[in-house]
């Protein structure tokens, strides 16, 4: 697997202030772990996404803060812009590879259902992560669940019909779903799921209005922020 890095550097700025951060397309962080204080971090907003799409969050990745090397970390967390989808902040944890650590890892479902193309069934996916417990050196980038055992409706993959490597323990009932086929909807579930959509669009609309709201009272914010910081080198400077 090829080797991914994250170029780093430790930053100041905090609070609102990372607004700042994330207007010149950098992305705030923080790195933490056994062996290591919380350091706050800032990374190019193209080179954490670059890394991001091909590591997920149960991929090892190396870290370089300022130019020095850290260590193994993971992408533990990180929040995004409910309106842009962009990665607005993230979390680093520093591994320690002899020790079991508990991370997410994602589903991939590959192959076709035979029940959804023939019966006209609908496929339930109910989980797109899974939490699993295993040495660094066990990590594995995704679980894939092959979709074509699902013959008929009401067929179900279940935990305990993955098949992964005994050193990966799954932290789930091992009886419960992962992925299912459902009968087709009625036309007034087709209604109702249309009347849905439609109030998801309008609150989406509406959340952008907002945003947009928002932002310009934050630049009002910090320009009287920085007016207040002018005047008062102003007044020190007629003091002396």
């Amino acid at each position: 697997m090829e080797v991914l890095t994250i170029s780093a550097q430790t930053r100041k700025l905090t609070g609102r202030k990372t607004n700042k951060l994330r207007k010149e397309s950098c992305i705030p962080g923080i790195v933490y772990g056994p062996k290591s204080k919380d350091t706050p971090l800032k990374v190019n907003k193209k080179d954490f996404k670059d890394v991001f799409s091909k590591a997920g969050e149960s991929t090892l990745i190396d870290l370089r803060i300022d130019d020095k090397e850290i260590g193994k970390v993971i992408i533990n967390n990180y929040q995004v812009d409910p309106v842009s989808d962009d990665i607005i902040h993230f979390d680093l944890y520093q591994v320690r590879m002899d020790k079991k650590m508990t991370t997410k890892v994602s589903v991939k479902f590959i192959g076709e259902s035979p029940a959804v193309k023939n019966e006209n069934g609908i496929l339930v996916k109910n989980h797109d992560t899974l939490e699993v417990k295993c040495l660094p050196k066990d990590l594995i980038h995704n679980i894939e669940i092959d979709l074509s055992v699902l013959e008929h409706i009401d067929n179900i993959i279940r935990v305990k019909d993955l098949k992964i490597s005994d050193n990966i323990e799954i932290m789930a009932d091992l009886e419960e779903t992962i992925v299912n086929v459902a009968p087709p909807r009625t036309e007034k579930e087709m209604e109702e799921l249309d009347e849905k959509v439609e109030a998801s669009v309008e609150g989406v609309e509406s959340a952008k209005e907002k945003k947009g709201e928002d932002e310009s009272s934050e630049e009002e914010g910090e320009k009287k922020e920085e007016a207040k910081e002018g005047n008062k080198k102003e007044e020190k400077k007629d003091k002396k």
